[in-house]
């Protein structure tokens, strides 16, 4: 095949250049398309109602931030690696002219920073302002994220040749893009604080599922799927020309390793994961084993090129076996509601992942590397902390940093985007709705509100109590039943409207009404407990001060039968 090029006349450089440029836009493009994992991961781990901000943001991500990063953020990067490398700094923004294999470069570099940034989204989840959001990726791809990069890979402050000099491996980002997005997501939600209901007065915490395990298994296979791109493609020279031949680059010393270790750390973290989360538990936790397969990758794309076959594996086991670990101190320990898990699954499996490395290294243990790793963590952690909390903290000074609390309660899809994620549950005609029996129609126009018909209770030995309250409210109430006596219960998701005002979303542009909102129903049968004290208990803890709290019924029961020994009346009950 040489000979026939080499016949043609072709050039072995321009052949070697081309080949190059097509792997490389080959696994930047597969790296992009782990967008579209981070979107289901955080998007089925967070409730139903913040769905859509998830999805939003995490486009967002990409359409601002990579504009931030070709208009600054590399320049950026190469300005400090001149300022703290032998570089210089001349020509540091050259790369916007700079022609096709200068912008093929730029766009890997830049899918690499996207990674970084999108993180976060799933850290601050449920409770961040869309603007607030926004303000920190466009300060992460201009400065945050390229700084590190010129302290790095630019050959600055890092690199054998920089200020510190002291060398470090970090092959595809282990913790130059993900141990930096899991601090910064640690960081940020610490600034921002819990969302509502997430831990109660006395420290303890409140467990808010999110929305859907599919998505976030598959948001979960994407990433790894994506994950080659990100590690194989980092050896990203196929060909090189030496002495006139056409000889294999990158791929003759690292590729095969870089694929079996990646593997390798996968498979172990999912394992590593699943077994302490059985030792805790009893129990193999799906999000568990999920996340485990994520930060056993983390894990091991530092030094996926230098380590031997089993330091994949210990890498891989280690950063899974950490997870449910870290993961439990951030929340208990800390109070740091991080949504996503993003610190245990980049953060702290970046960082482990990166200190191991002269433990398992293909050439053995050295001190040198230990203290190279070390400054890399030291580092890129001290300046991420320090960038992330200035940026947040200032918003939040500025009160532009979190959703109003109603905001938060109603959902960021509804109070930020206008949406709703699930518009089947809610859809009404776009006449309005009517209210029972037809004599009153709601109108936006005038003011109006909707209201329910009333009812009283009556007397008898067996009464249910019914309350229709806020899906946020479950817990709460759950616990007021407990403690009046009364904890057994029926609970129900269903949709309707009462006095809590109709809402307007919208659909490709087109509006329309939302009439039924999404709400809990609750029944709970008693006898030998005052329903009142039931009542009293939920209305209590189920109230916001807000339309839409909802509504408790109660009303007679003429008889009950427990099934399995057909006890009748109130002792049934």
């Amino acid at each position: 095949m040489i000979d026939v090029f080499l016949q043609s006349g072709t050039d072995l450089k321009t052949l070697a250049s081309g080949v190059n440029n097509v792997w490389v836009l080959t696994v930047t493009f597969l790296i992009f398309f782990m967008h579209a994992g981070f979107a289901m991961l955080e998007a089925g781990q967070v409730r139903a109602k913040n769905v859509a901000n998830q999805l939003t943001k995490n486009m967002l991500t990409w359409s601002i931030g990579v504009i931030a990063f070709f208009l600054l953020g590399q320049g950026i990067a190469n300005l400090t690696a001149g300022l703290t490398g032998p570089a210089g700094i001349g020509g540091a923004f050259g790369y916007i002219g700079g022609g096709s294999d200068g912008w093929i470069s730029w766009l890997f570099g830049a899918v690499f920073a996207m990674t970084a940034a999108t993180i976060v989204s799933g850290a601050v989840a449920g409770r961040c302002k869309l603007r607030a959001y926004v303000t920190y990726t466009i300060a992460l791809a201009a400065v945050i994220y390229p700084v590190v990069v010129g302290f790095t890979w630019g050959g600055g402050l890092l690199a054998d040749t920089g200020l510190l000099g002291t060398g470090y491996q970090d092959f595809a980002g282990g913790m130059i893009v993900h141990g930096l997005g899991g601090i910064a997501g640690l960081t940020a939600a610490w600034v921002l604080g819990p969302r509502m209901g997430r831990f109660n007065d006395d420290g303890s915490v409140n467990v808010i599922p999110g929305h859907s395990m599919t998505f976030a298994v598959l948001g979960t296979l994407i990433l790894c799927f994506g994950w080659y791109g990100f590690n194989v493609g980092t050896a990203a020279t196929v060909f090189v020309v030496e002495n006139d031949v056409l000889a294999l680059g990158a791929f003759a010393s690292d590729v095969g390793r870089v694929a079996l270790t990646t593997t390798l750390g996968m498979a172990a973290g999912a394992l590593g994961a699943g077994a302490v989360s059985l030792a805790k538990t009893e129990k193999v936790d799906t999000l568990f084993v999920a996340n485990g397969m994520l930060a056993g990758l983390v894990a091991i794309t530092a030094t996926t090129n230098a380590i031997t076959w089993w330091g994949g594996l210990v890498a891989g086991l280690l950063a899974g076996a950490q997870l449910p670990l870290v993961f439990e101190f951030v929340e208990k320990r800390l109070k740091i509601d991080d949504v996503c898990a993003v610190f245990p699954v980049h953060g702290s499996a970046g960082v482990l992942g990166a200190l191991l490395f002269p433990f398992i290294a293909v050439d053995g243990f050295s001190v040198d590397a230990l203290v190279g790793q070390v400054a890399l963590v030291a580092v890129i952690g001290v300046w991420t902390v320090a960038a992330t909390a200035a940026i947040f903290g200032g918003l939040k000074a500025l009160g532009q940093a979190r959703v109003a609390p109603e905001h938060e309660r109603d959902g960021l899809d509804s109070s930020e985007h206008g949406v709703d994620t699930y518009p089947e549950f809610g859809f009404g005609d776009s006449g309005g709705p009517v209210t029972d029996g037809g004599t009153r129609v709601y109108s936006a126009a005038d003011g109006e509100e909707l209201r329910t018909d009333g009812g009283s209770p009556n007397g008898g030995d067996i009464k249910m109590v019914t309350a229709i309250v806020r899906p946020d409210k479950l817990g709460a109430v759950k616990s007021a039943l407990a403690e009046v006596g009364a904890p057994s219960l029926t609970v129900t998701n269903v949709s309707g409207r009462g006095s809590q005002p109709v809402k307007k979303g919208q659909w490709r542009g087109e509006e329309y009404t939302v009439d039924l909102h999404q709400k809990i129903k609750v029944e709970c049968v008693v006898a030998d407990i005052a329903a009142e004290d039931v009542v009293d208990a939920i209305v209590e803890r189920a109230a916001t001060g807000e339309p839409g709290d909802g509504k408790v019924f109660v009303t007679p029961v003429e008889d009950a039968a427990q099934i399995r020994n057909d006890v009748r009346g109130t002792e049934a009950v």
